[in-house]
């Protein structure tokens, strides 16, 4: 049982996952998952349902909130537009509770030339992928803080952010932002217990990403820099978060965590 999994785990010194995903400390706790209707984000809110937590997940689309909630009715869903502050400020405000867990992975991409990048397309991403983590970790922090439990915030960044990507002028810069405000975070909300991490990924398998890099010559340009040769599964990422919000990272804070089978280290 998970008991027994947990004991050995911890007297063996071994880690195992499955003793994070199926350990008491889970069913306590409230997260906010952002960007919760596609890909690493819903996956991330069914994993965290699964292991016992009560969730709360985001997003714009009416759509994936009905089709989540399909999924898995325990979710509690919040529509919302991250980019719209007083309404962002609103929606959780209503969705009320103590958080004790916050997954910021709302993000928006467009791909564009450095000489061609324009200033709307410029203040949307850095709107999503900066200014709304920001928002949002406060409002989390400010109750976590207040509370005096502390908590855990896994911001969801990029290689992107150490890497220059072709035609990702401001996807590189806004992901650049996000690490520097993870570390910034971790510095300023340390002292209360709230630790803050970011996970980096590879290109990963989501139904957009299959779709983005289904041609075998334009995946082979980017796997040929992969060590382990592969693009990422959800599952690569998720698996990276919930040890970041689990207890048994309780040591790890301020941390950029590459999920690239190798990308950043050549």
């Amino acid at each position: 049982n998970h008991v027994l999994r947990k004991y050995i785990v911890e007297i063996g010194g071994v880690y195992d996952f499955a003793a994070v995903v199926t350990s008491d400390n889970w069913i306590s706790k409230r997260a906010i998952v952002t960007g919760a209707g596609k890909g690493i984000g819903r996956a991330t809110a069914l994993a965290l349902a699964r292991c016992g937590a009560e969730v709360v997940a985001v997003t714009r689309t009416r759509a994936d909130l009905d089709s989540l909630l399909l999924e898995c009715p325990s979710i509690k869903p919040v529509c919302v537009n991250l980019g719209d502050w007083g309404a962002t400020e609103e929606a959780l405000r209503e969705a009320g509770g103590n958080v004790d867990l916050l997954v910021n992975n709302a993000a928006y991409a467009t791909l564009q030339p450095f000489l061609e990048v324009t200033p709307d397309q410029f203040d949307i991403s850095f709107n999503i992928n900066v200014k709304a983590v920001l928002h949002v970790s406060q409002i989390v922090a400010r109750g976590m803080k207040a509370r005096g439990t502390g908590g855990s915030i896994v911001n969801i960044s990029s290689q992107a952010s150490q890497c220059a990507l072709q035609d990702h002028t401001v996807y590189c810069a806004t992901k650049g932002a996000l690490d520097m405000l993870t570390k910034v975070m971790a510095l300023e909300l340390g002292p209360y217990q709230i630790r803050v991490n970011s996970v980096n990924p590879t290109v990963v398998m989501t139904k957009m990403g299959r779709l983005a890099w289904s041609d075998p010559g334009k995946a082979k340009t980017m796997t040929s820099r992969i060590p382990l040769g592969r693009f990422a599964e959800v599952e690569d990422v998720v698996n990276s978060i919930l040890f970041l919000l689990s207890d048994k990272s309780s040591m790890t804070n301020g941390v950029t965590l590459p999920v690239d089978g190798g990308f950043l280290a050549c």
